[in-house]
């Protein structure tokens, strides 16, 4: 089965940015959508962005604007570039098919101080 390797979370001021990155072991070119989600201390994991294999995005509400995903299926990747983060964007971030079916990773924590 697909393992995925989640990287590139970190602390950074309010205003900042991140670049997250998602490795899969295997081929992710048949999995139509991708999807980063994040959970947040005492809260449900939550689906933030997703990317499909031809590339169309979709954004939840809280964070259109600042985040942009994409992926590269030779590299079997997937990317989230993070801009204008805020405090509540901490959370340990994770990637997984649309709906999520693949075993989770370990994710990448971002922490982002006021």
């Amino acid at each position: 089965q697909v393992q995925l390797v989640e990287s590139g979370g970190g602390l950074v001021q309010a205003g900042g940015s991140l670049s997250l990155s998602c490795a899969a072991s295997g081929s992710i070119f048949s999995i139509n959508a991708m999807g980063w989600y994040r959970q947040a201390p005492g809260k449900q994991r939550e689906l933030v962005a997703d990317i499909t294999i031809d590339g169309r995005t979709n954004y939840a509400d809280s964070v259109k604007g600042r985040f942009t995903a994409s992926r590269d299926n030779a590299k079997n990747t997937v990317y989230l570039q993070m801009n204008s983060l805020k405090p509540e964007d901490t959370a340990v971030y994770y990637c997984n098919s649309l709906p999520p079916y693949l075993r989770w990773g370990q994710g990448t924590q971002v922490t982002v101080s006021s």
